[in-house]
């Protein structure tokens, strides 16, 4: 199994944000799950595409709104 790490600055690329919008979002525990390896968090790829299809079908869920 190949597993394709993310650092904060690629998934805030990825998702059209700021690295500080991405560390904001996993302190409050609404964005991707990162994992602390040593100084840095990482995110796995498959995850954050999780995270991004699970708030896809909630704004289908809720109307659209």
């Amino acid at each position: 199994m190949t597993v394709h790490l993310l650092t904060t600055e690629e998934v805030a690329e990825r998702f059209r944000t700021s690295p500080a919008t991405v560390r904001y979002w996993r302190h409050i525990g609404i964005g991707p799950a990162g994992v602390r390896v040593g100084r840095r968090v990482l995110y796995d790829e498959a995850e954050c595409d999780r995270w991004w299809e699970s708030k896809v079908a909630g704004q289908f869920a809720n109307g659209g709104r």
